[in-house]
C-alpha cells in the first residue's frame, strides 16, 4: 500500500484527493493535515494541524499538497527533507523554489509539480504548442473560480511558455500602447498576452485563441468538476516513487 498524507485536506481539492486516494486499492490516506480545520473529519479521517507531527506519526510514502502559494513551499520542504516524495498541485510558486527543495532532499526523493492534473488540459497544452509553429499570433484566456489565489494560472503560464518555445517569431500584440484602461490587453507571459477571469460558478477553464489571415483557431479545455483532476493525481502518486529530483508536468508521466 502507498501511504499518503494530504495537506490542505479540508479544502475543496483536498477533500477530492482524500476521496480519490481512499477509493484506490493500492493506496491509503494515513494523515490529513489542514491547520485551519484541525479536528474536522474528512472521509472518516480526523484532520490534524501540524505536518511534521503527522509525518512522524504516520510514516507516509507520498505527500499530496493542494494548499496555497504562501504555505506550499514549507510543506514540501518538511516532507521532502523527511524522505517523503511529493506531489504538488499548488501553483503560484516559482519552479526554482521546488528545485532548491529537491536538491536539499535525500537522494531518491522526488518533488513532482504539475500546473494541471486534468488529462484534457495536458492535451490542450500539447495541441497549442503544435499550433504555435504555424499560427504565431495567439492569446490565452483562462477562467477560474473567484477564490483562486494566483493569476495568471499555472496552466496559462505553462501554456505560454510552451508556445514561446514552439513559435519561430513573436508578432506584435497591437493595442497595448493605446489602452484606455491599464491592463485591458492582459498580462504578458513569455511574449503571450494572457487574460485572467475570476468568477463564482467557474472551476477551471482555458482558451488558447490563434489568429491568422481570414481564420481563427480556438483550443479550449473545461474542468467542470474537480473530479477531472483526480486520475492525474492518482497517476502521480503511483509514479512519483519511481522518480527522483524535480519533475514538472503531468505529460512527463503519460
Amino acid at each position: 500500500m502507498i501511504r499518503v498524507v494530504v495537506t490542505g485536506a479540508a479544502g475543496k481539492m483536498g477533500r477530492e484527493v482524500v476521496r480519490a486516494v481512499t477509493a484506490e486499492p493500492d493506496m491509503t490516506v494515513v494523515a490529513a493535515v489542514d491547520p485551519l480545520h484541525a479536528g474536522e473529519v474528512v472521509e472518516g479521517i480526523r484532520v490534524t494541524g501540524d505536518l511534521r507531527d503527522a509525518i512522524q506519526a504516520s510514516s507516509p510514502d507520498v505527500l499530496v499538497d493542494f494548499t496555497r502559494p504562501d504555505a506550499v513551499a514549507a510543506n514540501v520542504r518538511t516532507a521532502a527533507l523527511a524522505g517523503v516524495d511529493c506531489v504538488v498541485g499548488t501553483t503560484g510558486v516559482p519552479l526554482e523554489t521546488f528545485g532548491s527543495i529537491a536538491a536539499e532532499a535525500p537522494e531518491g526523493v522526488c518533488v513532482f509539480v504539475a500546473p494541471n492534473f486534468a488529462i484534457g488540459a495536458v492535451l490542450m497544452m500539447r495541441f497549442a504548442r503544435e499550433a504555435a509553429q504555424y499560427l504565431p499570433h495567439v492569446e490565452i484566456i483562462e477562467l477560474h473560480h473567484d477564490r483562486k489565489a494566483d493569476a495568471p494560472s499555472g496552466t496559462a503560464i505553462r501554456t505560454a511558455e510552451a508556445i514561446a518555445q514552439a513559435r519561430a517569431q513573436v508578432p506584435a500584440a497591437p493595442g497595448r500602447e493605446t489602452e484606455v484602461a491599464e491592463g485591458a490587453r492582459g498580462a504578458v507571459v513569455a511574449g503571450v498576452s494572457v487574460h485572467s477571469v475570476r468568477l463564482p460558478g467557474l472551476v477551471a477553464h482555458q482558451e488558447v485563441v490563434f489568429g491568422g489571415p481570414g481564420q481563427t483557431l480556438t483550443i479550449r479545455h473545461d474542468s467542470l468538476d474537480r473530479t477531472s483532476f483526480m486520475p492525474g493525481v492518482v497517476l502521480a502518486v503511483r509514479s512519483v516513487r519511481e522518480r527522483s529530483g524535480l519533475v514538472v508536468g503531468l505529460e512527463e508521466l503519460l
